[in-house]
C-alpha cells in the first residue's frame, strides 16, 4: 500500500512525560487550540425557569399499561406515553418508576411541541429472544428531537446471545440540544450509545459496561455530529470506549475512565473516496486502565477526502495499555480486502 494514498493529518504536537508511577501523561499547548475553537458549544437546555425548576406535565408509563415485572411487553405503553407527552404544548415528561420493564425495539419520534424529559428510575431490559428484535437495527431510538433530556435508569439489552445481530442499544439521530445524564448501559447487542447527525449534545455521569470480549460494543459512538461534550463517564467494554467517526467536529471529552476496552479512537476514516473528516477534538483529564489502545487514530490506506485536524490530548493517564498511542494509516481489520490487495 502506498502511503501517499493515506488521508492527511494535522495533529497537534504531543509532549510525553513518564512519571515514577509508570503512568503516561500527554500534554499540548493550550494556546494552539482554545475552548471556543474546539467546541463552539451553545447553551444546552437546563429545563429551569427563572426562580425555579420547569414544571413538567408527567406521563407515567404505568398509567398506560406498563408492567414492572421484567417479562410483560411494555412497548405499547411506553409508545403511548411518549405520544401523549410529545403533543403537549407545555414541557412534558415520560416517567418510568422503579421496577423492571421489558421493551422491544421502540422509536421515540419527534419533533415534539415543547421540551421533553425521559426519566427512568427503574430498569429497562430487552427481550430474551433475538427474533423479537426484528431487523430494525436499533433497540431504543430517539429521532428528530430538540430540547430533550434523558435522565437516569439502567438499560440492559441482554445482548450476549445475539451480538452478531448488530443492534444498537440507545441511539439518538438528527436531534439538537440533548442532555443524557446519569444512565447505566449494560450488555448491548452492539454500541451502547450512538449519536448520529446531532448538534449540541451533553453526555454526563454515564456508566457503561459489557464483557471484555464482547464484539463491537463501543461505549459511545459519534458520527456526523457537532458540538458533543462528554463530561464524566466510566466505560468498561469490549471495543472502543469512545469512537469518533467521519463528519464529526467540535468534541470535548473530559473525566473519562476507560478500561477494559480499546481506548478512545478517531476513525476508522477513509473507507470511502468522498468522506468527511474529523476536526476540533479535545480530550483531557482521563484515565486508561488495561486497555488495548490508549489514544488511537485509524484510517484506511486509500485516497480519500477525509482528514483529521486540530486534536488535543492533554493530561491523560495510562496504566497497562498495550498501545498507549497509535496512529494507523493502513487500517485493515482482519487483513482482508485491504487497499492494494486482491479481494479475498
Amino acid at each position: 500500500m502506498e502511503k501517499s494514498n493515506s488521508p492527511p493529518y494535522s495533529i497537534l504536537l504531543l509532549v510525553l512525560f513518564f512519571s515514577s508511577s509508570s503512568f503516561l501523561s500527554l500534554a499540548s499547548s493550550s494556546s494552539i487550540l482554545n475552548d471556543s475553537t474546539i467546541s463552539n458549544h451553545r447553551s444546552l437546555p437546563h429545563h429551569r425557569k427563572k426562580g425555579g425548576h420547569v414544571q413538567y406535565v408527567t406521563h407515567n408509563v404505568l398509567h398506560y399499561g406498563a408492567k414492572a415485572d421484567g417479562v410483560s411487553d411494555s412497548t405499547p405503553a411506553f409508545s403511548q406515553a411518549w405520544e401523549e407527552a410529545c403533543k403537549s404544548s407545555r414541557p412534558a415528561s415520560v416517567h418510568v418508576p422503579k421496577g423492571t420493564y421489558m421493551l422491544k425495539p421502540i422509536v421515540f419520534y419527534g419533533p415534539c411541541q415543547s421540551k421533553m424529559l425521559f426519566h427512568v428510575e427503574g430498569k429497562v431490559v430487552g427481550p430474551k429472544h433475538y427474533w423479537e428484535f426484528g431487523k430494525s437495527g436499533f433497540w431504543i431510538l430517539f429521532y428528530k428531537l430538540e430540547k430533550l433530556t434523558i435522565l437516569g435508569g439502567t438499560y440492559d439489552a441482554q445482548g450476549s446471545d445475539y451480538w452478531a445481530c448488530c443492534l444498537q442499544s440507545i441511539t439518538i439521530i438528527q436531534s439538537r440540544n440533548v442532555v443524557v445524564k446519569g444512565i447505566k448501559s449494560l450488555n448491548p447487542q452492539m454500541f451502547h450509545l450512538a449519536i448520529d447527525h446531532c448538534h449540541q449534545v451533553l453526555l454526563k455521569k454515564l456508566y457503561i459496561e459489557a464483557p471484555t470480549r464482547s464484539p463491537n460494543t463501543d461505549g459511545i459512538h459519534i458520527m456526523s455530529s457537532e458540538g458533543i461534550t462528554i463530561a464524566g463517564a466510566v466505560i468498561k467494554t469490549g471495543d472502543d470506549c469512545i469512537a469518533i467517526g467521519p463528519g464529526t467536529k467540535n468534541v470535548h471529552i473530559r473525566g473519562v475512565h476507560c478500561g477494559p476496552g480499546h481506548g478512545i479512537s478517531i476513525g476508522s476514516l477513509g473507507l470511502h473516496t468522498h468522506e468527511a473528516g474529523v476536526e476540533n477534538v479535545f480530550v483531557t483529564d482521563s484515565v486508561m486502565t488495561r486497555t488495548q489502545n490508549g489514544l488511537r487514530i485509524k484510517s484506511w490506506g486509500r485516497k480519500t477526502t477525509s482528514f483529521v485536524r486540530n486534536v488535543v490530548f492533554e493530561n491523560i493517564a495510562m496504566e497497562n495499555s498495550y498501545n498507549p498511542i497509535i496512529i494507523d494509516q493502513n487500517y485493515c481489520p482482519y487483513n482482508k480486502n485491504c487497499p492494494g490487495m486482491v479481494n479475498t
